[in-house]
């Protein structure tokens, strides 16, 4: 009897979330109660200002430093840019438009990828300089495998496996006024949702799938990946999405916290409003702020 090997489920590592500058990002982030980080400048010339969690997901806020420098690698083959530059032109300067993997060995996953017919591209290393509020510095490198749908323009996906991880202590970072602990969820819509199963089955290395009449959920290590169609969406979160585009596109994300309640007086003290669903709070996009974030208890 020939017997299927499990697989192991890659984690949710962190998000992509264009913005049109760091400054608004960071204010509108802030004033939800996160801690951000200084800003990160990559060599291609994009620069990041992460929100970091301790369970070792993150929020990647991703703006324009040097557009001359992004063009430049983009024609050069820097998949990265190409795709965040991509997706700025359909889509505008706020929005969501990469979910990473973590893995250990980003060459493999290319192979694996180039195998399963879904590369993006080739592989990318990179190194850059990270700093703590306090000053400590140390330099951060990676290596990247990417993945897409040619049906799915407005999204990218890519494993990210961390060659050198700061010395650095990030609890400072991960400490936050909203008591934001980590990802529990992503949420994407389409309209269906299980044209795209194998896909996401690579992606996450994941066989098993739960396909639902609003969509499917796919678990990923740490994290539930759930796409949603346009009527799930609206029924689940109160989101809007096309009844006729086609393809994936990243809506939303789940933060776990600490206490639901706290974080929703906190926002209603910066004059954040939100919507309440059952034993989920929902604050809506806004300038700086590409998707809507949904908190939950933890």
């Amino acid at each position: 009897m020939t017997t299927i090997s499990p697989r192991t489920s890659r984690p949710v590592d962190h998000l992509v979330l264009p913005v049109v500058e760091l400054d608004t990002a960071r204010a509108r982030l802030e004033a939800l109660g996160f801690t951000v980080a200084p800003v990160g400048v990559h060599p291609f010339g994009t620069e990041n200002a992460c929100v970091y969690f301790n369970d070792n997901t993150f929020l990647e806020p991703l703006a324009i430093g040097q557009r001359e420098t992004c063009e430049l690698e983009a024609r050069k083959g820097n998949v990265f840019v190409a795709r965040d530059q991509a997706y700025r032109f359909r889509n505008g300067q706020d929005g969501f438009s990469g979910l990473v993997l973590g893995t250990e060995d980003a060459k493999a996953d290319h192979r694996e990828f180039v195998k399963s017919g879904i590369s993006a591209g080739e592989v990318l290393d990179f190194s850059r300089a990270f700093k703590t509020p306090e000053g400590k510095e140390d330099t951060a490198s990676f290596r990247l495998a990417f993945a897409s749908d040619l049906r799915a323009p407005d999204v990218f996906f890519f494993t990210i496996q961390r060659i050198n991880t700061p010395k650095v202590d990030r609890t400072t970072l991960q400490t936050h006024k909203n008591g934001a602990l980590g990802l529990r969820e992503i949420v994407l819509s389409e309209i269906n949702p299980t044209d795209f199963q194998y896909l996401l089955q690579e992606l996450v290395n994941q066989r098993d799938v739960n396909a639902h009449s609003f969509g499917m959920d796919i678990r990923a290590a740490n994290a539930n990946i759930t796409v949603l169609t346009p009527a799930g969406l609206r029924s689940f979160l109160g989101l809007n999405a096309s009844e006729n585009e086609r393809g994936l596109r990243l809506q939303a994300f789940v933060v776990g916290v600490r206490d639901l309640a706290a974080v929703e007086t906190l926002l209603a003290n910066n004059n954040i409003s939100t919507e309440k669903r059952g034993s989920r709070l929902i604050v809506h996009k806004a300038p700086g702020q590409g998707a809507a974030i949904i908190f939950e208890a933890a």
